[in-house]
C-alpha cells in the first residue's frame, strides 16, 4: 500500500516541530498530528532555555566550554544513567543545534548571562528574551508553516500501524471518525508520561503525590506502544519537578529568586532543606514536609527575577507579597512572625559566612537578605517524565538485543533522558527541551536520509 506521507510526526511540541523542519530540508515529506487544539506541549510551558556547550554565542561573550565539561557537569548531579552514550551525544550537538534554531529555523533566542541555573558551571542557556517557552515554539511553528508542513490539531494517535514487527504510520482519531496515515517513518514526539498517574506511580513514585502543572497531552502513549513493540526503556525513574510554583496562581515562582539568594520555609516558619539542590531536585523535599511552603527573598533579587516576564506578571496580579520585616511578611500568610524572624537571623548568619548554615547549603548567591522583603506561597509540581523508549544516536527505537523497531524514532519526553537513571536531583535547566530539539532534529534528519537511501 502506498505511504500518505514520507515521515509522520506524532506531536507538537518543540520536538516534533524540529523533526519536521529538518525532515522537510533533508529532502522528505512530512505531516505533524497534535491530539489538543495547539501545538506547544511542555514547551510552551517551559522558559524555552535550551542548553549548548561551545556555541558560538558562548564563545562570542568569551565564555569557554565544551561538550566534555557539559557532560561531567550533567553527570555530577546524575550520578548515574541507563545511556551515558546519550549524554554524551546530546552534549555533543547541542551547539550546533542551537546554531540552526538561530539560523535555519529563525528562533530568536540569546545566550543568558545573568545565571547559570542548576546543573551548569558556566552560562549556556539560551532562551528567549522573554524567558517563555511559548514565544520559541512560534519561532517554530512559523518555521514548520513556511515549508508547508501542517500540523494538524485535535488528532490524537489511537495506536501504531504494525506489519511484521514494522512500524508502517498510526490510525488517528480525527474527532470525526478514525482513519489511517500510513506513512515510511513515524517519529514519536509525543511527550513523557507525567499526565498518566498509573505511570507516575508505577515508574516514579516518590513524586507520585504532587500535583501536575506539565502539559494535559503527556500521556505516557508512547511508552504504552513501545513496551507493545518489546521496546527497550531507559531511566524511567527520572523526572523534572519544581519546588516552587506559585500558589493558587499556578505560574512558577521564578527560581532566580532562591538561586540568587533566596530560601523557602514551612508552615511553621521554618526552613527544611538545602534549597541549593536546585528547583527540581528540591521538589520531593517540599512535598514531604507539608501543603505549602513559602519562599522569602528582598528586593535585590527582585530586580534580578525582573528580567522574566512571568515573574512581573506574578507580581502584578498578586502573586508577591511585600513587607519591610519579616514579621509583616509572616502575618500577610498567617505564620508564625517570630519564627520566622528568629530564621531569617540564623539565614542571613549562615549566608554571611559567619556560621555554617544547619543544612549544609554553600551558595547564596548575592548574600544576606535586607528589607523590603517579599514573600510568595507557593506547592511543589511534576513537570515532566525524563525517562523513555531507549533510542540510538539518532532517535532510532531499539529493543533490549540492540537492534532498531524497523521505520520507528522517538525524541524528547518520549525517549529516555539524559537526567540520570531515578529521581529529579540529576536535571538540570534545559534537559528536556534540548532532548526535545536535538533529538527531533536528529531523527527527522535520520529518517529523510533513509528514506533516500531506500531504507
Amino acid at each position: 500500500m502506498n505511504e500518505d506521507v514520507d515521515v509522520l510526526i506524532i506531536g507538537a511540541g518543540a520536538c516534533g516541530l524540529a523533526a519536521a523542519i529538518a525532515a522537510h530540508d533533508a529532502g522528505a515529506s512530512a505531516a505533524i498530528i497534535e491530539k489538543l487544539d495547539r501545538p506547544g506541549g511542555n514547551s510552551s510551558l517551559s522558559t524555552g532555555s535550551v542548553p549548548a556547550a561551545n556555541s558560538r554565542f558562548q564563545r562570542e561573550a568569551g565564555i569557554v566550554d565544551d561538550p566534555e565539561t557539559y557532560v561531567r557537569d550533567l553527570m555530577a548531579i546524575a550520578k548515574e544513567t541507563d545511556d551515558l552514550d546519550l549524554v554524551r551525544r546530546l552534549a555533543s550537538v547541542s551547539a550546533e543545534t542551537v546554531e540552526w534554531l538561530v539560523d535555519t529555523a529563525g528562533a530568536r533566542i540569546a545566550l543568558v548571562t545573568a545565571y547559570k541555573h542548576i546543573g551548569h558551571s558556566v552560562p549556556r542557556l539560551h532562551a528567549p528574551v522573554s524567558r517563555r517557552g511559548q514565544d520559541l515554539v512560534d519561532d517554530l511553528v512559523s518555521a514548520v508553516e513556511r515549508r508547508g508542513v501542517p500540523i494538524a490539531v485535535g488528532n490524537s494517535a489511537r495506536e501504531l500501524i504494525v506489519e511484521d514487527g514494522v512500524v508502517k504510520g498510526a490510525v488517528i482519531d480525527t474527532g470525526d471518525g478514525v482513519s489511517e496515515i500510513r506513512a515510511k517513518k513515524t517519529i514519536l514526539a509525543l511527550n513523557g508520561f507525567a499526565a498518566n498517574a498509573d505511570l507516575v506511580k508505577r515508574f516514579c513514585p516518590e513524586i507520585a503525590g504532587a500535583q501536575y502543572f506539565g502539559a494535559l497531552g503527556s500521556t505516557g502513549e508512547a511508552v504504552i506502544w513501545g513496551e507493545k513493540l518489546g521496546a527497550d526503556l531507559a531511566n524511567m525513574a527520572a523526572y523534572q519537578g519544581y519546588a516552587a510554583v506559585a500558589h493558587p496562581h499556578g505560574s512558577l515562582l521564578s527560581w532566580t529568586t532562591i538561586e540568587k539568594g533566596g530560601f523557602l520555609v514551612g508552615a511553621d516558619a521554618r526552613r527544611f532543606g538545602d534549597e541549593s539542590l536546585g528547583y527540581s531536585g528540591f521538589a520531593r523535599v517540599v512535598l514531604e514536609q507539608g501543603e505549602y511552603a513559602y519562599a522569602i527573598f528582598d528586593q535585590k533579587i527582585f530586580d534580578i527575577a525582573a528580567g522574566e516576564e512571568e515573574f512581573l506578571e506574578l507580581a502584578k496580579y498578586g502573586g508577591l507579597k511585600k513587607a519591610d520585616t519579616p514579621e509583616e511578611i509572616a502575618q500577610a500568610y498567617g505564620l508564625d512572625p517570630s519564627a520566622l524572624a528568629s530564621e531569617l537571623e540564623a539565614y542571613n548568619t549562615a549566608a554571611s559566612g559567619a556560621t555554617a548554615d544547619r543544612f549544609g547549603r554553600k551558595d547564596f548567591g548575592t548574600g544576606p537578605l535586607r528589607a523590603p522583603l517579599y514573600a510568595c506561597r507557593v506547592v511543589p509540581g511534576l513537570f515532566h517524565t525524563q525517562g523513555g523508549l531507549r533510542i540510538d544516536a539518532d532517535g532510532r527505537v531499539l529493543r533490549p538485543d540492540g537492534s532498531a523497531i524497523g521505520n520507528l524514532f522517538a525524541g524528547g519526553g518520549a525517549a529516555a533522558g539524559i537526567s540520570g537513571r531515578e529521581g529529579a536531583l540529576g536535571y538540570a535547566s534545559g534537559n528536556g527541551l534540548l532532548s526535545a530539539l536535538a533529538l527531533g532534529r536528529l531523527a527527522g534528519l535520520a529518517a529523510a536520509n533513509e528514506i533516500r537511501e531506500g531504507r
